[in-house]
């Protein structure tokens, strides 16, 4: 390959990072996010978490009894968590997600993915 034609490509691809079309800036949108709800004196705080999709959220339980964490839609449900274990699931579509604890009804959460 010529000269002209590297100084070309290399030219286009600079102007692809710079406009936010290469693969640079793709994979910059791509990084996964975390984030955390604690479940603590029969409450999920926060209460409301918004997050990029493509973030996986981790619920902890830091009381001493059991909770649940199941989406009211069907999306994702826990196992029974007891003191210091965690649930995690990742929102890989927009939406609204909201959820409850099953053992203890009134205890509400939403999860917010854009």
């Amino acid at each position: 390959m010529s000269t002209a034609v590297l100084l070309v490509a290399l030219g286009l691809e600079i102007a692809g990072l710079v406009a936010g079309t290469g693969n640079f800036a793709a994979s910059a949108q791509q990084k996964p996010e975390t984030a955390e709800v604690k479940i603590d004196n029969f409450s999920f705080g926060p209460e409301t978490l918004t997050v990029p999709v493509g973030s996986t959220v981790t619920w902890t339980n830091r009381d001493d009894v059991p909770h649940t964490v199941v989406s009211t839609e069907g999306v994702f449900k826990s196992k029974v968590l007891y003191a210091d274990e965690r649930f995690s699931f990742t929102f890989s579509k927009a939406g609204s997600y909201p959820y409850f604890c099953s053992i203890h009804p009134k205890m509400t959460g939403k999860v917010v993915a854009q």
